[in-house]
């Protein structure tokens, strides 16, 4: 009886979390624009860092 209700409390704090994993994603999402360019910095500064090392 017991295992039953931690069952379903358990179940429910997960799909809570999912939830609010998810949502949290969805409004701190970061725009393409902004992934590009820190894709593009990172690849500049390891072609930097080659350069000086050479």
């Amino acid at each position: 009886m017991i295992a039953k209700i931690w069952k379903k409390i358990l179940l429910f704090v997960l799909i809570i979390a999912c939830l609010f994993n998810v949502i949290n994603k969805i409004v701190h999402k970061a725009s393409m624009e902004d992934e590009v360019r820190a894709s593009a910095q990172y690849v500049q500064e390891q072609i930097d860092n080659e350069k000086r090392n050479m």
